[in-house]
């Protein structure tokens, strides 16, 4: 049957010639991250609750904070679906029932599943909200992908150990209206698909049940039983101890691939990393499809022969990292695609603020009004993130509390005013954020 389904799909060969853009959905790990996302060109976000969600430590959102995210997102015309992607154990669907009834009335636009029983009793209970396959149910055939799509869900997120030729190959077996999703950034797991039972073991902390504590960042050592209290360090090469620490994930440079394959969605990991993260990273991949985009309205090139210029990876490269990988995209990563020596690289850049708002043309325009998130000092310079792949420059002229009250330093936590040079032409806007570079 299965073999059926597939040459009747192959048929009507779902590529993507026209250059439709996929959805870009990024992490929502909090309000303010949401808020972030979409200031930056988000076209979905995703987030969870305080129950049922495999990131326990992220912020997460109450029933009520739930309610209000989504009302801001489709009062933005933005999408907004949320995890409900544990491997539950019998104790962990007390009250499932009823959380899922609340998502279906606050009309959340897809929930995101990773259980059998879990998608069962969402089938029964809410049949009318789309169903999402997180990649924990690790889909990495059109066999598996045709299985899933037999038991109603609409959209899949593949595994993230697929080559671009078998992510083609399973888009080319499903339904047209079956929906593909793969992660295109972010951290990546030692473990199939985030499968992984390393946190239990050493910690008690189940990764498969949302309390992950990451050992596979841990810095390991060798210790021989006759010679207790001597460390003897474990290398695979000369580097260092780090020995499942991947590089993170970044597909930036296979967009138009990935846009030519005809996938419904491109996704960012990072429910757990920081507002600066999520904000810069989104504000790249938007402004990376936006170009894609521009060019094919010119009708001079394929899809596939599209490149991206490299101010689009320079950007990423001044966000926190630990590298990158392309991982599977083309074969299996190697040595290479591991970060032994450190738990991740220098970053030349870090956060300096949030834009609270700024002047208006006409009236003394020239201050801003920044909340702060690392030390800055008059005379520094900072650059804005705008929402396009230009990072705008400036000085700090003067800097001052919120009663005008010069200042020599402004501190993380606090909100300030800046005055710059009126000479400055920068767009701002509410929600923008700032960057400096690290001295030295």
């Amino acid at each position: 049957m299965s073999a059926d389904i597939i040459k009747q799909n192959n048929q009507q060969r779902r590529t993507n010639p026209e250059g439709k853009i996929p959805e870009l959905l990024a992490p929502a790990g909090s309000f303010e991250k949401m808020v972030t996302a979409i200031h930056y060109g988000a076209d979905a976000v995703y987030c969870g609750g305080k129950k049922f969600s495999l990131r326990a430590h992220a912020g997460n959102f109450s029933e009520q904070e739930l309610g209000e995210a989504v009302q801001y997102a489709h009062e933005k015309n933005i999408k907004l679906y949320v995890t409900v992607n544990i491997l539950a154990h019998q104790e962990d669907l007390a009250g499932l029932e009823s959380y899922l009834e609340y998502l279906r009335d606050i009309a959340v636009d897809g929930i995101i599943i990773s259980d059998p029983g879990i998608l069962s009793l969402a089938k029964e209970i809410i049949p009318d909200v789309p169903i999402h396959l997180s990649t924990q149910a690790n889909v990495t055939n059109p066999g598996n992908a045709l299985f899933w799509q037999a038991q109603g869900v609409t959209r899949l997120n593949l595994a993230r150990e697929l080559s671009l030729a078998e992510i083609a190959e399973i888009r080319s077996g499903l339904a047209p209206k079956t929906q593909l999703e793969i992660f295109v950034h972010g951290a990546l797991c030692i473990s199939y698909s985030g499968r992984c039972l390393l946190s239990y073991y050493f910690t008690g902390r189940d990764a498969n049940r949302g309390e992950c504590a990451h050992p596979c960042r841990y810095r390991y050592a060798l210790l021989e039983e006759k010679r207790p209290g001597q460390y003897f360090p474990v290398e695979e090469d000369e580097h260092g101890t780090y020995i499942f620490n991947s590089k993170d994930l970044c597909l930036l440079n296979k967009l138009p691939q990935l846009v030519s394959i005809g996938i419904d969605s491109l996704k960012i990991e990072g429910r757990m990393k920081s507002v600066y993260y999520v904000g810069a990273v989104v504000r790249v991949y938007r402004a990376a499809l936006d170009y894609i985009t521009a060019e094919l309205k010119k009708g001079l090139a394929s899809i596939r022969s599209i490149k991206l210029p490299p101010v689009y990876m320079e950007e990423l490269m001044k966000v926190g990292t630990r590298g990158y990988t392309e991982n599977f995209i083309f074969e299996p990563p190697g040595a290479h695609d591991m970060l032994y020596d450190r738990p991740r690289i220098d970053q030349k850049y870090v956060p300096a603020g949030m834009v609270e708002d700024f002047g208006k043309p006409l009236q003394k325009g020239n201050w801003l009004r920044i909340e702060v998130r690392n030390p800055f000092r008059k005379g520094e310079h900072l650059e804005y993130l705008g929402q396009d792949i230009n990072a705008a420059a400036f000085e700090i002229k003067e800097l001052l509390d919120l009663d005008d009250i010069p200042l020599q330093q402004a501190n993380p936590g606090n909100v300030v005013k800046i005055k710059y040079d009126p000479a400055v032409d920068i767009a701002w806007e509410v929600n923008g954020l700032l960057r400096k570079k690290k001295a030295g």
